[in-house]
């Protein structure tokens, strides 16, 4: 019973603060769907690759930085009985052991630092977006983020592989299924190809799912906010984009790949 004026209240607060946002806003669809503002040019040298996105170096950087601060600030006080940080981050970290575990066996605590923190960061920038203002925008809405965070996760898994099977296995695994005349393994030229190219189509697939869902999110809220200036339903579409959507999306991304880790890895 006491939990409802305060979450009465809260609800009250979060529409006065869209009504105080929507108040001097001009409905705007110009914006929708152009290409950002990128960073083409650094003291007289052409940057190549079409240039620096500013507003994602600056908003990725920032949450990195502020991850780094909280991991310092908690493992530098750790308590037998924790707090409430403490425990929401313990909880994360024995999830993502346990699920490492049951998924890569032994050697999933290997692998357990990267998938927390590759879950914490996306999460952090999935869930950035929502806060009201222009100097932060959702890294993961921009496909080099997530085809960065791809790129690495490929890598990561590729180079476990090869050191816990050794390099000739790991080749040999791209000849599967062998083909076996009279009792002698020949290795599938033919499947080669295929098994190459389905390794890189896990790595668009990964970057890309990540990648659309989060725009997508961000140009449904654009479009029903300017057509209704901010106003009430923002509200809902912010909880279910930024919070539900992206936390969903964060422990996606982190599960797929643990799911290759596992696959490559597997005898």
């Amino acid at each position: 019973m006491r939990k409802r004026p305060l979450i009465i209240g809260s609800i009250i607060g979060i529409f006065i603060i869209e009504l105080v946002i929507a108040w001097n806003i001009t409905p705007d669809m110009s914006t929708i769907g152009t290409a950002p503002h990128k960073l083409h040019e650094w003291g007289g040298v052409h940057i190549p690759f079409n240039g620096i996105n500013i507003a994602t170096v600056r908003t990725t950087w920032f949450i990195m930085t502020m991850l780094v601060v909280v991991s310092v600030c908690l493992t530098r006080r750790l308590q037998e009985i924790p707090g409430k940080v403490q425990a929401v981050f313990e909880i994360i970290v024995e999830v993502f052991d346990k699920i490492c575990r049951d998924t890569l066996g032994n050697k999933g605590r290997t692998f357990m630092p990267y998938m927390t923190t590759l879950f914490l960061f996306v999460l952090c920038c999935n869930w950035i977006g929502i806060i009201p203002l222009a100097f932060f925008e959702e890294p993961t809405k921009d496909l080099n983020t997530t085809l960065g965070l791809g790129i690495i996760a490929f890598f990561v898994s590729h180079i476990a592989a090869i050191h816990y099977k050794g390099i000739k296995r790991y080749i040999a695994d791209y000849f599967e299924p062998m083909i076996e005349i009279k009792g002698v393994k020949i290795p599938n030229i033919i499947l080669a190809p295929i098994n190459v190219v389905g390794e890189l189509g896990k790595l668009i697939s990964h970057s890309f799912r990540l990648f659309g869902n989060i725009l997508g999110g961000v140009i449904i809220l654009q479009v029903v906010s300017n057509l209704i200036r901010y106003v009430m339903l923002p509200v809902g579409l912010n909880l279910f984009f930024g919070l539900f959507v992206g936390a969903v999306q964060a422990f996606v991304f982190a599960m797929l790949a643990v799911t290759y880790i596992a696959v490559l890895v597997e005898e």
